[in-house]
């Protein structure tokens, strides 16, 4: 079984600060754990009630206009057509 090496600078590069907290997107996150991201959202829906708000929250178009005036991600099209999760440290730990 071979390792699992992650590079530590491409994890900071997916780390974004939204609403003065530190998060990850789904899309991201999802390719960490080795999944689709839409697998991983549906996951989230089935157990909602272990995501409160400082654990998770979804993403509103301004928030997603702003990220990609900014460059943080490139387009609306790499999210794949839904308003991402953004998940804090407590999230990606669940």
């Amino acid at each position: 079984m071979q390792d699992l090496i992650i590079n530590e600078n491409s994890i900071k590069d997916k780390i974004y600060t939204i609403r003065n907290m530190q998060v990850m997107l789904d899309r991201d996150l999802a390719e960490l754990y080795g999944v689709k991201s839409i697998r991983l959202r549906e996951q989230v829906k089935r157990n909602m009630e272990r995501f409160p708000s400082d654990f998770m929250f979804q993403l509103d178009k301004n928030e997603i206009a702003f990220m990609v005036s900014q460059n943080a991600i490139p387009s609306k099209k790499q999210l794949g057509g839904t308003l991402p999760y953004a998940y804090t440290e407590h999230g990606i730990l669940m």
